[in-house]
């Protein structure tokens, strides 16, 4: 019998241990460690998931608890399921498992990806905020138009109540509200379901794939950070940031995924500096020399609203983008100051709570606010955060209605996304052979 600790941060680790683990009678998990994510990392994974020889279920404890939990439970092997780390970051994590005298180990996509019975398209990226959601979407049109029936996937976001979060359904907004969900849901469910698509979510992923099916013809994986894809696809679409030059090739395990790729997506190429998208060119072309290559832009439109001219502004970016994904601003500062703003506000001095935590413990995190929001009382300090700012206006560069969430009393002005593809090849005439298969079997032809 091998003990075993499963590395995550509320989402792969998961998946991971109903694949690899947990019917494998040589092999106790004694704990889950979660990182990243506030508030996941005192509870417990119940029993009704992780199966019969876990009556009690699995603790979560804190990743910095690790190298106590590998010597208190004599821990022989150390998994790795978690995503957007640095190369010297998975290097420092080996050597503390190493030091505490357990093995380290990573598992791979053949061992963690399931078999649908509907062709697969994936959208994973080599970073955190590279623009795999505008991708998707985008994506997901052309399906459409084509006339099949699309399941968006999405990467778990599994902060609450896991046994009611085993499968989740989202067709209208009233489902994602009913779901109690956090920002970070909000922001990936709620434009998809708003342009008519159905997204599915939840812990359980192989009752996931199974129900989503029985609607579907074609099956999107809409990938969470640069994590590699649960389900094994026919098309591998990846999105890379030359915003980020270099990180293609240097973070875990967005590498796998560019030599994966089928097709990558070069975002942002209307506003990275032309060497910096010859360097990232240059590297896919080196990792994945058969991969079609599109470039795209992903352009900034910003809703009705006061006059942003002369103003001083608040940002608040998406959280991910900007604490984990390591970006210093995102969306909402690019369109502040091509809107003519006087003065971006920087809200760190006027941060509470959970908020001013995150700024400690991301310092280079820019004069931007970070949409955190994964309890009540982080959305508490959010809201305090931006009332205590001084500020004309407050520009959100997350894809939902903020005003929604929390109570805001200044003008708000949202600013969106979408994924615009330049010159050719294009996303559509790549596909086109995929969705004449897709037509093809369908219709029995």
């Amino acid at each position: 019998m091998r003990n075993v600790i499963v590395m995550g941060a509320g989402g792969r680790d998961f998946h991971d241990f109903a694949l690899v683990f947990r019917d494998d009678p040589h092999v106790r998990v004694v704990a889950f460690t979660a990182a990243q994510i506030p508030g996941i990392d005192d509870r417990r994974f119940p029993a009704s998931l992780a199966g019969p020889s876990y009556p009690d279920g699995i603790p979560v404890r804190p990743q910095a608890e690790l190298t106590q939990l590998i010597r208190d439970q004599g821990v022989d092997e150390v998994v790795l399921a978690y995503s957007d780390l640095s190369y010297a970051d998975v290097m420092h994590l080996s050597a503390e498992v190493l030091a505490a005298g357990a093995d380290f180990r990573l598992l791979g996509p053949d061992a963690t990806m399931l078999r649908s019975t509907k062709p697969v398209i994936a959208v994973c990226a080599s970073r955190t905020g590279a623009g795999k959601s505008q991708t998707t979407r985008r994506i997901g049109r052309i399906l459409r138009d084509a006339g099949l029936r699309v399941a968006l996937v999405r990467h778990p976001m599994p902060y609450g109540d896991l046994e009611a979060m085993r499968v989740q359904r989202f067709a209208t907004l009233d489902d994602i509200e009913a779901s109690n969900p956090t920002i970070e849901e909000r922001e990936e469910y709620e434009l998809p379901v708003r342009e008519g698509m159905v997204m599915w979510a939840g812990v359980d992923y192989e009752a996931i794939l199974r129900a989503a099916e029985l609607e579907a013809d074609v099956i999107v994986w809409d990938g969470g950070n640069n994590d590699l894809p649960f389900y094994r696809p026919d098309v591998m679409v990846t999105v890379v940031d030359p915003l980020r030059p270099g990180h293609e090739c240097g973070w875990y395990p967005g590498e796998v995924n560019v030599r994966l790729a089928d097709i990558v997506v070069v975002n942002k190429v209307d506003v990275a500096a032309p060497a910096d998208v010859g360097t990232v060119i240059g590297n896919v072309r080196r990792l994945a020399p058969d991969a079609a290559i599109v470039q795209a832009a992903s352009p900034v439109v910003l809703s009705d609203g006061p006059s942003i001219s002369g103003a001083r502004v608040l940002v608040v970016e998406d959280g991910p983008t900007v604490t984990h994904g390591g970006m210093p601003f995102g969306a909402g500062t690019v369109a502040a100051r091509a809107a003519g703003a006087l003065e971006l506000v920087d809200p760190r001095p006027f941060a509470v709570g959970s908020i001013a935590e995150t700024f400690a413990k991301y310092p280079h995190i820019g004069a931007v606010l970070p949409a955190m929001g994964y309890g009540e009382q982080q959305l508490a300090d959010l809201a305090a955060t931006i009332a205590a700012t001084p500020c004309d206006v407050v520009v959100t560069g997350t894809p939902i209605d903020l005003s929604g969430v929390i109570h805001v009393d200044r003008p708000i002005r949202h600013a969106s996304y979408s994924l615009r593809e330049i010159g050719a090849p294009d996303l559509a005439s790549l596909l086109a052979p995929f969705i004449a298969s897709c037509l093809s079997a369908r219709t029995g032809a």
